[in-house]
Order: C-alpha cells, then structure tokens, then sequence
C-alpha cells in the first residue's frame, strides 16, 4: 500500500484527508504548529487519518503540499532531499484575507514550489476546485466529478492518476507542467473553479 503524507492543514489539506479517510486510506496530515493542533481533526476521521510532524509526512511516497503561498519556503525549509518520491502540488499563489496574486515574475507556481522540494516528481493536482466542492460526492452529478492533472514525470503522474480514479474521481491529464500547470493555475488559469464532470 502506498504511503500518504499531506503538508497543509488548511481547506485544501483537511478536504483532501476527508476524501482519503472516506475512501479507507491511510494518511499522515501535519502543519507548522505541531500534530498537537490537528487532535480534533485526526479524532473525526481515524482511524485512517493521524496527526504527524512535517518531516513524518514529507517520508510518505505520495505528499500531497497545500500550505498559504507565502509560507511555503519556510514550511518545507530542513527536509532531506526527495530522492524521487512524488509530491503533489495542490497550492495557489494567492492567499486570505487579501486574496492578491503573488508576484511570480513571470513563473509558473508549480516550476517555484518544484524548486522547494529537489528531488521530488512533482504533478500538479487538487488545486482547481473550492475545498467545499472537492469533498462533496465526485458522483453527485450524475456523472464522474473530473480532476486536472500535469506532469513531466508520466509514472508519476499515473500514480496519481491511480489515486484520483480510486477516490471516484476522473481524472484529466493536461500534459507537462509547461502546460497543464498554466492552465490549473489560480488565479489566470481558464480551468480554476470550474466544476467539470464527465459523463460515461
């Protein structure tokens, strides 16, 4: 069984542990301000979810990172190098209460954070729909809720693809970070909160 950590307690973070404990996966969530502080949260959804250190999370083969824009350097600063295990960038350029874009210049957020974790194959993912949609039934619908995913590693990105399909997802792959990463990105991205479903 593959492993499962998840940096980010936020919207993001907690939505994605909700989706994972629904469907019976294990995962070690944490934050910068210690397991103690996610007591509540590990309680509601054990026992697939426990409350870990930063470091205990970023050991699982598949991370999932969604930490505020402008705290990211600082809350992946000290972690050894990936050595090839897949994160999965979930995070935005943009943060509250001001909700100003970050100053890229000119960069991609997902070629910034894949700076932040060397060593790591990066796929972009779970950022493009509002946390309170992503924890809903992917099949209210009546079809298939669809995910957006890119990558430049494609075993990566069938990983994850895998993951997507198993949390009653589907997933769409927009190609290499080049390009799919521009599309999903919040805020400029076409794709962004748009809440697409496939139908079979």
């Amino acid at each position: 069984m593959t492993t499962i950590g998840i940096i980010g307690a936020g919207n993001i973070g907690s939505a994605f542990s909700r989706i994972l404990a629904r469907n019976g996966i294990a995962a070690t969530i944490a934050n910068s301000r210690g397991p103690e502080t996610l007591d509540n949260l590990a309680q509601e959804l054990a026992p697939h979810i426990t409350a870990g250190t930063i470091k205990a999370a970023a050991k699982a083969e598949i991370v999932l990172i969604a930490v505020p824009w402008s705290k990211l350097p600082l809350a992946l600063a000290g972690l050894p190098n990936w050595n090839g295990r897949i994160v999965i960038d979930a995070n935005n350029p943009i943060e509250a209460p001001l909700f100003k874009p970050a100053n890229l210049n000119g960069r991609l957020s997902t070629e910034i954070v894949a700076g932040l974790v060397p060593g790591a194959r990066v796929v972009k993912a779970f950022n493009h729909l509002l946390a309170a949609l992503l924890t809903k039934d992917p099949h209210a619908e009546g079809g298939s809720r669809v995910l957006f995913y890119s990558g430049d590693d494609e075993t990566a990105k069938a990983e994850v693809a895998a993951l997507i399909e198993k949390l009653g997802f589907a997933g769409v792959d927009l190609g290499p970070i080049s390009i799919g990463g521009r599309l999903a990105q919040f805020p400029g991205g076409p794709l962004p909160a748009n809440n697409f479903v496939k139908f079979a």
